[in-house]
């Protein structure tokens, strides 16, 4: 009963900032402010800076900026027009036709961008308005492109698995060489999904593709060549242990601006602005960190954490009963929270029941971001769903409708990492010592 005021104290400030529009990172700071001065004697002042300060300098988390900048300069050049040119041949006798662009196109570009939002963005642009005019059912195509782009949380290099393991100081590595296969399994679902549908649906009815001999189909494939050899670059340095996170986010930033400078688009313009987009997006996700870090020392000190944690192991639920509470607390936050955020506020108090649990570190991330996903095209914040309704001027409802099959094909991927845990351990352990 002791705690019950911190708790409450603490979730009447954060609403109350949140509520009047102040951004996530400063609500964040100010309810830890307000919760170090009235439960605790030390300067707030003082641990204020030392916390942001040590949260702030640690190395692994120099691979966020350098990711998002490699994704601010692909997105500005022609690498969705590339890759709709390389993968249509293939994709069009498959039961859904082009539809499986949608698909295979985010998951190739969510291996080059970290980020859910420009793969929505930078596939949709060329997919959606290709496929409409193909008379592929439209409601269709802007839901798979709204689950599939949230690939990019999960197939490395992963801006929320970055910030999951900095927040546990956990290898940056190991975590994205645990994410390529449930990324890629959740792709064969989502793959399955469209193959299924395409053949129940009555509406789907697309102009034929004209046919393409072998050699015609391996001619197009040139254009995917750029992308495979980034990917390698990125990805591929880091399992055969030639670069940490770090250095191949450094690869991936040169990789980028060779494409970019290769196929003309980079001039000094698109060259300062997708310098500035990667700057505005690492300070809002570096504000969010230092709020989350200093908001983890406060609740520290108020104990709450650790006597949550305590009265979770008196419930004595099983690592099943913990995994689905746990899947249901964030699915409802993730309604309210962008994913990122949904991380770092709740990590402090989650990381302590997870590792008194006995469940795998690694594999918990891995689910945290698969249940992330689903808050990216959940209402009434979820952010792909806002990015598709600039794209297509549809109302809100009716995304949220179209997306609504693949947020389920994501719960059952949960189902699924649970039932084989080693989707995602069994690379990470298979790494001989590689760095971090």
């Amino acid at each position: 009963m002791e705690q019950l005021l911190p708790v409450a104290l603490f979730l009447f400030v954060l609403f109350l900032l949140l509520g009047t529009g102040v951004w996530v990172g400063l609500a964040l700071l100010g309810v830890a402010f307000v919760g170090m001065e009235l439960f605790t004697t030390r300067p707030v002042g003082d641990a204020m800076m030392t916390q942001i300060w040590r949260t702030s300098s640690s190395w692994s988390l120099t691979a966020l900026p350098l990711f998002i900048w490699m994704g601010e300069i692909l997105f500005r050049t022609r690498l969705s027009e590339d890759m709709f040119k390389g993968l249509s041949p293939w994709m069009a006798r498959l039961p859904g036709g082009l539809m499986h662009t949608n698909v295979v196109g985010c998951t190739i570009f969510a291996a080059v961008s970290g980020s859910s939002a420009a793969t929505l963005t930078t596939v949709g642009k060329m997919t959606v308005p290709e496929l409409i005019k193909r008379n592929y059912p439209e409601r269709m195509v802007i839901g798979t492109l709204a689950g599939a782009a949230t690939l990019g949380l999960m197939i490395p290099p992963s801006l929320t698995l970055i910030v999951y393991g900095v927040t546990i100081n956990e290898s940056i590595t190991k975590l994205f060489i645990a994410g390529i296969i449930p990324g890629l399994v959740l792709s064969a679902l989502f793959m399955g999904y469209v193959m299924i549908a395409a053949k129940l649906s009555k509406d789907f009815n697309p102009t034929p593709e004209p046919v393409m001999t072998f050699a015609e189909k391996v001619a197009n494939s040139r254009f995917l060549i750029p992308v495979v050899l980034l990917i390698l670059l990125v990805i591929g340095s880091m399992y055969l242990g030639f670069a940490t996170a770090t250095e191949a986010a450094a690869f991936g930033v040169l990789g980028a601006l060779a494409l970019a400078i290769a196929q003309g688009a980079l001039d000094w313009q698109s060259f300062k602005d997708s310098l500035m987009g990667a700057t505005l997006t690492s300070a809002m996700i570096a504000l969010i960190l230092a709020g989350a870090s200093f908001l983890s020392l406060s609740m520290g000190f108020t104990g709450l954490p650790l006597a949550l944690a305590t009265f979770i192991k008196g419930l004595n639920l099983s690592q099943f009963e913990l995994i689905m509470a746990l899947l249901v607390f964030y699915i409802i936050l993730g309604c309210f929270v962008d994913g990122i955020s949904a991380v770092v506020l709740t990590i402090a108090v989650v990381e302590p029941m997870i590792r008194d649990a006995g469940i795998d570190i690694i594999w918990f991330g891995i689910f945290i971001v698969v249940v992330v996903e689903m808050a990216q095209i959940t209402p009434p914040v979820g952010f792909n769903l806002f990015v598709l309704q600039g794209m297509t001027r549809h109302e809100m409802n009716y995304i949220a409708r179209a997306a609504f099959p693949m947020f389920l094909i994501m719960i059952v991927m949960v189902f699924i990492l649970i039932a084989f845990p080693w989707l995602a351990t069994w690379l990470p352990e298979n790494m001989a010592q590689r760095p971090t």
